[in-house]
């Protein structure tokens, strides 16, 4: 009878703590947003984006920051006015085009490339795609550079939290939409 009482408190007490340990990792309580492994959400995660564009197929591979109440441009500190930055988080991003395309007379053939963005106070920012690929978005090459091309920057009311790129058809071709902040950065293009 001894035996029976002790594995039932065994079994109380076994079934006290699952449901502790259930509802501490439910509030938050284990360390805020966990991933299986008990491993942190990355603060910039990775996103990917398709697009088909007049015959061609784009993709661009990117880590998206946040803004998280800082000042970015111009404020963190590889982000100021005359600085190249990774046009991202973490490792390169990565701009894939199955077919040639033209920036305004500046040809971008087929190809894998890294895309960086000078930044110039003046909204006179220029989109650079890079020939280096697989690399941290720190390890910019000017050495690598392809072509330089100048973006249309334009300010919005409305604060774009979580960084974004897009590749959307536009005109005779498309756009590439780089959003973060209060800013909009647009590089046009045509499929040849």
């Amino acid at each position: 009878m001894s035996i029976s009482r002790s594995l039932v408190r065994s079994a109380v007490a076994f079934a006290a703590v699952s449901v502790f340990s259930v509802s501490a990792a439910a509030q938050g309580g284990m360390g805020g947003m966990q991933m299986g492994g008990g491993r942190q959400a990355p603060a910039s995660p990775r996103d990917s984006l398709t697009a088909a564009i007049s015959g061609a197929e784009i993709k661009v591979n990117y880590g998206r920051p946040s803004k998280r109440g800082r000042v970015l441009f111009n404020g963190l500190g590889d982000m100021k006015w005359g600085m190249v930055w990774r046009t991202g988080a973490n490792e390169a991003t990565h701009f894939t085009t199955s077919k040639t395309l033209d920036f305004g007379g500046k040809t971008v053939p087929a190809g894998t490339y890294t895309l960086f963005t000078q930044l110039e106070a003046n909204g006179k920012w220029e989109l650079i795609v890079n020939k280096q690929t697989k690399q941290w978005g720190t390890a910019y090459d000017k050495a690598q550079d392809l072509v330089r091309i100048p973006m249309t920057v334009t300010s919005n009311n409305a604060v774009v939290e979580k960084m974004e790129i897009q590749v959307k058809p536009a005109g005779k071709g498309g756009e590439v939409i780089v959003m973060w902040d209060t800013y909009k950065a647009v590089a046009a293009f045509t499929v040849k």
